[in-house]
């Protein structure tokens, strides 16, 4: 559910700092996609091929580079220097959350020992440990559990049925979807040599999950063995991703859907993750490196070029192992 909130042309512009061609008393109501737009809604493009159907469709305005400058229209434009950031700020402020009314539910279940900002809102059947600590402007949805000694800080947004284990520190502006799971042990086991079997290897240390971080739904993330798991500073991580104990995730990272990391590894700032990406033990991933969809990086290979894209198993450079796939393409033509 979204608050609607119509808005000017010329208080949309300020906002998102673009320049304006065109009426800027026009009203806006709504965002939309260039094909489904209808009055009153925003739009944005980011390639000059896309401005002549934006400009032809029922939106209200549009969003673009200096790209469209000079084309014929009687829509007001937004000329923004990065057209997609520019719309998904003036999301923002056209289109919001309805803000909850602070309030603890009957249902929950608060430890005296915890503190609880006096503006958060802890939705039904909630439990929180013994001495944690919520920050101001908090929602703690519906079924979650807070562990014990827990902090969580200022205008974090956990969704129902969100799991905390003791322990763990959240910074402020987080974001943690439906299931998630934060500060659950490890995988950790010593195998006895004279019996063959297995025992739990000490699942004792910390999480931490900086400023601005989101997380998606049904993703789990460890506890460090000994030492401390951090995600750092604005870090985005999809639904449906594993991160074990002890790595370290620099800042501004982003992790897409189905990804499993082992323990130890090493992810630096603004690396990219895609899809079903498999990162063994003990790996580091320099800073802004890129790893296409399904790359597997075996156990202490450090990934090494800004920029560069890694795909195949063992992740190399995708133009080499393009070559090598042409390689045995042909190789298997001439048999």
């Amino acid at each position: 559910m979204t608050l609607v909130r119509a808005r000017s042309v010329k208080e949309v512009a300020e906002f998102v700092q673009a320049r304006v061609l065109g009426d800027e008393s026009a009203q806006l109501t709504g965002i939309a996609s260039v094909q489904s737009a209808g009055p009153g809604d925003l739009v944005f493009v980011d390639d000059e091929k896309h401005v002549r159907p934006a400009l032809e469709s029922q939106a209200a305005a549009v969003i673009a580079g200096e790209f469209a400058t000079g084309k014929p229209t009687s829509k007001p434009l937004l000329l923004a220097k990065q057209p997609r950031l520019a719309f998904a700020r003036a999301a923002q402020l056209i289109c919001a959350k309805p803000e909850p009314k602070p309030i603890i539910h009957p249902s929950a279940i608060v430890h005296p020992s915890a503190r609880t900002a006096s503006d958060v809102t802890i939705e039904a059947r909630v439990v929180i440990g013994e001495g944690a600590d919520i920050g101001d402007n908090t929602r703690i949805g519906a079924g979650s559990v807070i562990g014990a000694n827990a902090i969580i800080g200022r205008n974090c947004d956990l969704y129902p049925n969100v799991t905390i284990y003791p322990g763990v520190r959240l910074g402020d502006r987080v974001i943690v979807h439906s299931g998630a799971v934060l500060g659950s042990d490890g995988f950790g086991y010593v195998r006895d040599q004279a019996t063959g079997h297995y025992e739990k290897f000490p699942q004792v240390g910390k999480l931490e999950i900086e400023d601005d971080v989101e997380i998606g739904a049904n993703t789990t993330v460890d506890r460090g063995a000994l030492d401390v798991t951090r995600i750092a500073r604005g870090t985005k991580i999809d639904n449906l991703v594993h991160i074990a104990h002890n790595c370290q995730i620099g800042e501004d990272v982003v992790i897409a859907a189905q990804t499993g990391l082992s323990g130890s590894a090493l992810l630096e700032n603004g690396v990219v993750v895609a899809g079903q990406v498999g990162i063994a033990d003990h790996v580091r991933i320099e800073a802004g490196a890129i790893l296409g969809a399904q790359c597997g990086v075996p156990s202490k290979k450090v990934i090494r070029g800004k920029g560069v894209v890694f795909w195949g198993t063992p992740a190399r450079p995708i133009q080499q192992y393009l070559k090598e796939l042409a390689v045995l393409a042909r190789l298997a033509r001439k048999k």
